[in-house]
Formats: structure tokens, C-alpha cells, sequence
């Protein structure tokens, strides 16, 4: 077994932990990564946003050239999945080189151990991997080992795929399903579902719950599930009892409106959700647990000041983006002798689904703002009205906005339809900023593309 000392080490080095291990070495510290992938980036490069999303824009474009006959396109078209497979690998691949590069750049300040880490006290990690062990003592400890898919005890679950299944480097699903049938109408199972319809699969969703993107506020969620391809069946209310084998494929058998029903296809899709991966040891280094996940300040330190978690693990606000910034806060409190000197907001992360079409939001709607009894002044702006919405042919949807009144402040908004995923980065950087509806409506956004809208729902206010 090899001892190490270092200033940080790292369990995981996904999005949670590689941005604060890099601004640490640059700032002359010692600091190890461990992960079991012996890469960084974690899911999200692995199998997750990335790759999906490389998978999605193709079959976006698919859907605007297949749809142009407006525009004067006309003749054949098709889509080869297998060459969306093989841009999606290129794009990992491309960025696993960048990363390695990045990690060359900076040693022997920063090195990545490959291995499963676990904690024996509070400064101590033992590494297990298959060029030996180590254990490594640290003055700090970040602690983001990120998330998993969600398995649920459900007979039949292991006849089923999952978005690993599509989407990792070498992917075991590699043509598409006839018939597709996706558990759960979460943004997962939503994004799945679009990508293969486009591509021809015929997809019917099931959902235990009475509307999509559960946990999400209703009047998003209803707005979207209105602007979804109606190619696409949604059983809400529908929970999955079992899962069986059949000659053509598989079988589910699910309970709605009090009876029991069944519906068979070629694949199924397991998509209910993902859940925190604790490393070993935690109890033994102090760290409290709460409902599977480590409790955390808004500087990400646990019970114990000196380790963070940040990213997935904390179970608060699993995306990538969010899990960057959490692990740059973590970074600068551990520079500054563990104190909480910087601190994460919580409440303006943006969230995008990438369904057709994109639907996105950032901070306070309307649904959570009545049930904590926040009056709220709201300002919308219909797509049917916007030039790109009508350059693309894509009117449906709306951007609203949410102010507190009086003030004006910017306190949220949504987005349902063109550029969802472009436009709430403005939204949610206005949000963070406190900045109100009059200086939204002064802002001159450019023409004529879609965020004019955030400035023109702004102005119907002031």
C-alpha cells in the first residue's frame, strides 16, 4: 500500500470535483482525484448529458429539415441513427482527450487515481483500484461521487434498459425499437422518448403519477405535456407492476384508473430517476447522513467544516452546471482555511428538459410561490409572435416570467419552446442578479432572435 499526503483529495471526479481540484493545483496545492472510471467528467461525459444531448441536436435537425417544406425544402430525407451513435462517441471521445490534456497540464500538482475510495476517518481515504492501493491523508476532503440510475424493486426490472444502455461510450443499445415503452415521464424518460420517436421508434410513456416531470411545478409541467408530439402516447397515473419476456420482445403489466392493464413492446425503458452514491466511511469520519445524502451548508461542508459535497451526492440540484459551481465553492472555502467564504444559491439553477420542444425554468413559479403564499406579478410572451419562432416554424410555447410585486424584482420564470435551453441562462443570470422589470424591458436584446421575448414580457409590466 502507497501513503500519500496531500493538501485535497477528491472522492469522484465528475463535475462536483474536478473544477475545485483544478482551481486548487493552479493555486499551488496538492490535491488527488480518485474515481473508479479512471476519467474525468463522471456520468455526465460517461452517459448522460453529453452524449444524449450530441444524440439529441441530431434528431432536432432532423426534425427542422423534415419539416421545412414551408421553407422550400423538398426531396428525400432520412436519419441513420448509427451515425448519431457515431458523432455522440466522437464528441466523447473528443472531450476525454481534452480532460487528459488538461490533467497532464497540471501534474505532479494533480493527479487522478483510478479506484473505489472510501473514508476511515475524516482525513483519511483508502483507494482501491487495479494498480494497487493507496491511502491517502488530506487536510480537506470533497466528497462527490455523484449519482446512479435508480433500479426500483420491480419484478421484471432487469428485462428493461436504461439511458446507460443508449448513451454510454459503447452503447448496448444500437438500433432503434419498432415499439418503445418508457417507465416514467421524468425529464429522462421524456428526452428518451423524443429522441427515439424521431428516429421511428413508436413510444408510449407510462407514469405512476397524474402529470409528467413529477416534483415539477404543475402549470410547466401541463404547459409542456400541451406542446409535446402528439406521436407520442403519456399514461398518466399508470404504476408498473411487473415486466415479462415475450417472443416479440416484452410485456408490462401496469395498474390504472383501479384496473389492471397491459402493453407490450419491442424494448422497455427504465426511467425513474436517479438517487446519490454515498462512498464508505462517512459514519466513521462524522459526516451526518439525512435521507441517503449528506447534509450540507450552502458553502457545500457537511457536519464536518473541513470535507465538502458537492454535485449529485448532496441530492439538492443533480446537474452538471449546478455540481461545476457547487465543486468552484467548495474550492474556495477550502482555500480559504474551510471557512465559508463563498456560498452556493440554490434557488437560480436553471433547469432545461430537452424534449421537442425544449422547455426550461430557473427560480420561483407559480406553484411553488402559492403554496408558500408569495404574491407574484407574472409577464408572458407567446412564440406565435416571435420572428425566429416563426423563422423556424416552431410557434408553439410561451416564456413568463414571475416578479415580486412592487419591486419587480425577477424572482423566476419558464420557458416552453424555442431556444428553452439558450433563453433561461438569461432568465436564471437575472434572477441571481436581482435585477427587476424595468431593467429587463431597457436591455436591447438582439433581433431577431428569441430572448427579445424577456425584455418585451418585461416592458408589459413597467
Amino acid at each position: 500500500m502507497q501513503d500519500v499526503s496531500v493538501d485535497v483529495v477528491t472522492i469522484g471526479a465528475g463535475g462536483g470535483a474536478y473544477p475545485a481540484a483544478f482551481r486548487l493545483a493552479r493555486s499551488g496545492r496538492q490535491v488527488v482525484m480518485t474515481d473508479p472510471k479512471g476519467v474525468m467528467s463522471g456520468n455526465c461525459l460517461a452517459e448522460g448529458c453529453v452524449p444524449s444531448k450530441a444524440v439529441r441536436e441530431v434528431a432536432q435537425l432532423y426534425r427542422r429539415v423534415r419539416g421545412g417544406a414551408r421553407m422550400g425544402l423538398h426531396g428525400q430525407l432520412s436519419a441513420e441513427y448509427s451515425g448519431a451513435l457515431a458523432h455522440k462517441s466522437w464528441v466523447q471521445e473528443l472531450r476525454y482527450r481534452q480532460h487528459a490534456e488538461e490533467l497532464e497540464a497540471l501534474e505532479p500538482r494533480l493527479r487522478l487515481i483510478t479506484g473505489v475510495a472510501r473514508l476511515v476517518d475524516s482525513h483519511t481515504a483508502l483507494v482501491e483500484g487495479p494498480q494497487g492501493s493507496w491511502r491517502i491523508s488530506a487536510r480537506s476532503v470533497i466528497v462527490a461521487s455523484g449519482s446512479d440510475i435508480t433500479v426500483p424493486k420491480l419484478p421484471g426490472a432487469e428485462l428493461c434498459i436504461t439511458s446507460r444502455d443508449l448513451f454510454a461510450l459503447t452503447p448496448q443499445v444500437r438500433s432503434v425499437p419498432d415499439t418503445l415503452l418508457v417507465i416514467g415521464a421524468g425529464y429522462i424518460g421524456l428526452e428518451a422518448a423524443g429522441i427515439l420517436q424521431t428516429f421511428g421508434a413508436q413510444v408510449e410513456v407510462l407514469e405512476m403519477e397524474d402529470q409528467i416531470l413529477p416534483g415539477m411545478d404543475p402549470d410547466f409541467a401541463a404547459l409542456l405535456a400541451a406542446n409535446l408530439d402528439p406521436q407520442i402516447t403519456v399514461r398518466l397515473g399508470s404504476k408498473v407492476r411487473s415486466v415479462e419476456a415475450t417472443p416479440e420482445g416484452r410485456r408490462v403489466t401496469y395498474l390504472r384508473d383501479g384496473k389492471v392493464n397491459t402493453a407490450e413492446a419491442q424494448q422497455v425503458l427504465l426511467a425513474v430517476g436517479r438517487h446519490p452514491v454515498l462512498p464508505t466511511g462517512l459514519a466513521e469520519a462524522g459526516v451526518e447522513v439525512e435521507a441517503g445524502r449528506p447534509r450540507v451548508n450552502h458553502s457545500l461542508q457537511t457536519s464536518v467544516p473541513h470535507i465538502y459535497a458537492p454535485g449529485d451526492v448532496n441530492g439538492r440540484s443533480m446537474l452538471f452546471h449546478s455540481a461545476v459551481r457547487q465543486s468552484l465553492v467548495a474550492a474556495d472555502c477550502i482555500a480559504a482555511g474551510d471557512r465559508a467564504v463563498d456560498h452556493f444559491d440554490f434557488g437560480a439553477v436553471p433547469t432545461t428538459i430537452f424534449t421537442f420542444p425544449e422547455a426550461a425554468y430557473v427560480g420561483l413559479l407559480r406553484g411553488e410561490a402559492h403554496l408558500r403564499g408569495i404574491p407574484v406579478e407574472e409577464a408572458a410572451y407567446s412564440f406565435e409572435e416571435d420572428s425566429r419562432a416563426q423563422i423556424l416554424g416552431e410557434m408553439s410555447g410561451e416564456l413568463r416570467l414571475f416578479f415580486a410585486p412592487g419591486s419587480l424584482r425577477l424572482l423566476g420564470g419558464w420557458v416552453v419552446g424555442v431556444d428553452a435551453a439558450q433563453l433561461i441562462g438569461e432568465i436564471g443570470t437575472a434572477v441571481a442578479a436581482g435585477l427587476t422589470a424595468h431593467q429587463l424591458a431597457r436591455f436591447p436584446d438582439q433581433h431577431p432572435m428569441a430572448q427579445e421575448g424577456v425584455g418585451k414580457a418585461a416592458r408589459r409590466l413597467v
